[in-house]
């Protein structure tokens, strides 16, 4: 047995949930009025309601405690005090560092990093005017009218969720493009609209290695110089955000044009930094550092607030007493606002990547769950697709709802139904409705005997299903900034406890090892043999049919 559920306070969960088992949430609203107060948390803007959890004042006291014992206090001052805790790769964990705001120092290896992070803002904010100011120009003296950024992972998904869910804020005819595939359907499609002239790659790798992004910068570099003995152009046209200076320089782009990373930040917690350079000009400096202000708010009261008041802790413990407690295996992010579509797909890589792991610290195979599957889509949506399963499934899938009080554009009767939506859905989730209320409900209509008996139990909803609703004012660049931060400190705290690594990704790599290998064989004549028979099988099938 693993000392985690060794701990006498997990012992102590493991016993409330068995009395929890035949508790219904419909119980403890009728029990306490006062529910909705004691079970909801408020950070400047944002109201994080809990209270629709299968949770009692003394479970979430022994959530708490599990924190405490399992060490979280001391790996968040670790964590902000720069220590190496992530110990597989010997690095620091400071993306905090990219969005402070307090003019302390923060140090790595004794090294305070904070005059290099000013330094980069400071040129993030002037190559951004420039592009958007029309300053910038491409070699024919036009000005750039296209951003096209190439990245893949924490390099994609960030900036895209980000310049999405700040779209309101944007410049509109300045176009802000993501390429992210090496499917060529992806940058072909991008870049049939575009022109060389008036276009700026942004090519964002840490290693300058990644081969996704490289065979698009490749692509994109070739398309620039089409026509052109002149490399030189390049130096209008392409900027790159990395560590390897020396590689981007063998790509074409000057010096200069390098914007920095560091490695003790990991891609998936990069948006901070350049990595969100594509941000800066879509939406302006500014508004990239009032981001960058609300995370560091956030940074704050998750350091500071006691557990009880904490809204990065409390959504992290709630997860562990699903996974762990209730044997959940997935959870579902479902955003009541159009520009956080792609919000689920960024927390599916903040939390997947960060948490899928099933070795702890000391190198042990771990005997409990760590993170579920991550998955969501726009609530709208999704309730005309997977809710289903939601009410009336198997499996039980806690849920995160995210809506804003306030729409940028708030058309009443559009936002009336949107919210109307979001409270019905939870209160569906968590009411149910009893063999009894569908009876009533089906003779109401009309219906009786062999009939009514029949349909009966298809119109009952077990309810008692968890769920948190997450309301914000409006999604202003500061609000975004700190409900990314709040799902960044969520998956550390989770990280913690489960005694995990959240920082390093080693299970990334097998794939691409094995990518590299069938590369070559794919450019060969002869029949592969050399893998299992289904790799062989399908790899000489490609080959047979692909064509010239």
């Amino acid at each position: 047995m693993s000392r985690l559920t060794e701990l006498p306070v997990w012992k102590q969960l493991k016993a409330r949930r068995a009395q929890m088992e035949d508790v219904h949430m419909r119980e403890l609203f009728a029990q306490d009025p006062q529910r909705f107060a004691r079970f909801s948390l408020e950070f400047r803007d944002i109201l994080f309601d809990f209270s629709r959890n299968r949770i009692t004042g003394e479970i979430l006291d022994l959530l708490y405690q599990l924190a405490r014992d399992t060490g979280v206090p001391e790996y968040i001052e670790k964590m902000f005090g720069g220590e190496h805790i992530n110990h597989t790769e010997d690095r620091a964990v400071l993306h905090v560092a990219l969005r402070d705001q307090s003019g302390r120092a923060i140090k790595d290896a004794g090294r305070n990093v904070m005059p290099e992070v000013r330094a980069e803002l400071r040129r993030i904010r002037e190559f951004s005017e420039a592009i958007r100011t029309r300053r910038w120009r491409g070699y024919t003296g036009q000005p750039i009218t296209d951003v096209v950024n190439l990245g893949v992972g924490g390099s994609d998904l960030g900036p895209v969720m980000a310049t999405e869910a700040l779209r309101p804020y944007a410049i509109h005819d300045l176009g802000v493009h993501f390429v992210s595939n090496v499917d060529e359907s992806h940058i072909t499609d991008t870049l049939e609209k575009l022109k060389p002239e008036t276009t700026l790659f942004i090519v964002v790798s840490k290693s300058f290695t990644t081969q996704d992004t490289m065979v698009n910068a490749e692509t994109a570099r070739k398309w620039l110089l089409d026509g052109h003995g002149n490399a030189d152009i390049l130096r209008q046209h392409m900027v790159a955000v990395t560590s390897n200076v020396a590689r981007a320089g063998e790509c074409g782009i000057p010096e200069e044009n390098v914007f920095a990373m560091w490695d003790w930040v990991g891609g998936r917690y990069s948006l901070w930094s350049a990595v969100g350079l594509s941000v800066a000009i879509a939406v302006g400096m500014e508004h990239f550092e009032d981001m960058l202000a609300g995370a560091h708010a956030m940074d704050e009261h998750f350091r500071n607030a006691p557990f009880e008041e904490n809204l990065p802790v409390t959504l992290a413990m709630l997860g562990i007493w699903y996974v762990n407690f209730f044997g959940a295996e997935s959870c579902a992010i479902l955003p009541y606002d159009q520009h956080l579509h792609r919000l689920p797909a960024y927390l599916q890589q903040l939390e997947m990547e960060s948490n899928g792991k099933r070795v702890d610290r000391d190198g042990r195979v771990v005997d409990y769950h760590t993170c579920p599957v991550i998955f969501g889509e726009l609530g709208i949506t999704g309730q005309h697709a997977f809710y289903q399963l939601l009410h009336q499934g198997t499996r039980l899938v806690p849920a995160d709802f995210i809506a804003p009080i306030n729409s940028y554009q708030c058309i009443p009767l559009h936002h009336r139904i949107l919210m109307s939506n979001v409270f019905a859905q939870t209160e569906a989730l968590m009411r149910g409705k009893t063999e009894d209320e569908a009876r009533a409900e089906l003779e109401a209509e009309g219906l009786s005997g062999t009939e009514l008996e029949a349909l009966l139990p298809y119109k009952v909803f077990p309810g008692n299903k968890p769920s948190n609703t997450i309301l914000y004012r409006t999604l202003t660049p500061a609000t975004l900034g700190a409900l990314i931060a709040m799902y960044e400190h969520k998956v550390f705290v989770q990280g913690v406890v489960w005694n995990i690594n959240s920082f390093d990704q080693w299970g990334v790599e097998l794939g691409k090892q094995l990518a590299k290998t069938i590369l070559p064989e794919l450019d060969a004549d002869a029949e592969v043999t050399s893998h299992d028979s289904s790799t062989n099988g399908l790899i000489n099938h490609y080959k047979k049919l692909r064509g010239d």
